[in-house]
């Protein structure tokens, strides 16, 4: 989860939140996995999905997992970004749509997630090797291992703003983008992202929790991973996130998984997390300020690639101050011009990809199929 939404009611302009071990390898074909992903619905579950490292140039080995056409076959390539708390199987659904469309279809961990590095930084600030140009590093890095000149991007939360920051700082490498969740966030040069946080909601808000090192990780650690995840995708409240400093519940609460997450896609990621812990994700929050240091020079500056944005009416982000106005009355357009349009799905939360998996997939689709 992410809170982009958020700052654009700090905007200055006024208008405005692996298990796999197999050895790294730059350009080489992949080894084939068999996907374990269940619970598609519609979708054509007999795709296969398969996994490999890739060693960018950033210095950073990503784990990546694939479906689709090869490369060789000449067919469009979708880059597909996760969020927090998520993996590369947040796509696992549409993976399996796009690759039957005739694309190929590429889902990274993201730097300190699942099966990539985790980056520690000399002298121990690990948070700053997670700003925005960092990931963007990465991800320009490894569409050139792939040989990809130019992608179409589909991204979900923190996805989403890594994504628009590909937009902005390299909009040569993207055909078109799908946002999922969260709206271009224009930089304010008014104050620090933290900072302007703090100010609307206080010390308990999640984002302000996070920027402790050690403590949440403490918190996550007493409530166990497997509730931690429980939490965080059985969320639903339109309204602001909150973990106090109490506590954030008791390890013995029971919280049933909404239908569209599966108990075999909840011992996959709590599996994943027991390995990794959370910090690498909890850094992309730490490093909030960070990015809004470096980005200076982007201050004003607009998106210029063809976008689609899908949104749930009940996912916390659409209900942060402001940002209903800011994407339906101009504020959006001004700062996207090639916003292309606007999707509002009824009765759908933050988690939009994996609980309406078959329309989000048909979105992402039908919009990309304009760029070919």
């Amino acid at each position: 989860m992410v809170i982009a939404a958020c700052l654009r009611e700090l905007c200055s302009c006024g208008r405005c939140p692996r298990d796999d071990e197999s050895e790294p390898v730059s350009q080489a074909t992949p080894s084939t996995m068999a996907a374990t992903a269940v619970g598609d619905g519609q979708i054509n579950t007999a795709t296969t999905i398969t996994h490999r490292t890739v060693e960018v140039g950033t210095g950073v080995r990503l784990h990546v997992a694939e479906a689709g056409p090869a490369a060789a076959a000449g067919a469009p390539m979708v880059l597909l970004l996760h969020g927090f708390p998520e993996l590369w199987y947040t796509w696992r659904h549409q993976m399996r749509a796009l690759a039957a469309a005739g694309y190929r279809a590429v889902a990274p961990d993201l730097r300190g997630y699942g099966g990539s590095d985790a980056p520690a930084a000399p002298g121990g600030d690990a948070a700053g090797q997670y700003t925005a140009l960092h990931v963007v590093g990465d991800l320009v890095a490894l569409l050139d291992a792939l040989g990809e000149e130019r992608v179409f991007v589909a991204a979900h939360d923190w996805g989403a703003l890594t994504a628009w920051s590909l937009c902005l700082f390299r909009p040569d490498r993207v055909r078109a983008l799908v946002a999922l969740s969260v709206a271009y966030a224009p930089r304010s040069a008014a104050r620090r992202p933290i900072d302007g946080l703090r100010a609307l909601f206080c010390d308990d808000y999640y984002v302000c929790r996070i920027q402790d090192p050690g403590a949440i990780e403490a918190e996550f650690k007493r409530l166990g991973t497997e509730l931690v995840l429980r939490k965080f995708l059985s969320y639903r409240s339109p309204g602001p996130l909150f973990i106090p400093k109490s506590g954030w519940g008791s390890p013995d609460d029971e919280l049933p998984l909404p239908s569209w997450v599966t108990e075999e896609d909840l011992k996959y990621y709590t599996s994943e997390f027991e390995r990794t812990g959370f910090t690498g994700g909890l850094n992309y929050y730490r490093a909030l300020n960070k990015t809004w240091e470096l980005t200076s020079p982007w201050t004003g500056a607009k998106i210029n690639v063809p976008v689609k944005f899908i949104i749930g009416d009940l996912d916390l982000t659409y209900h942060s101050p402001g940002i209903q106005d800011f994407i339906h009355k101009g504020g959006f357009k001004k700062f996207v011009p090639l916003l292309d349009d606007v999707v509002v799905m009824k009765d759908v939360g933050h988690f939009i990809n994996e609980e309406k998996p078959k329309e989000v997939s048909e979105h992402i689709i039908s919009f990309i199929k304009k760029f070919n």
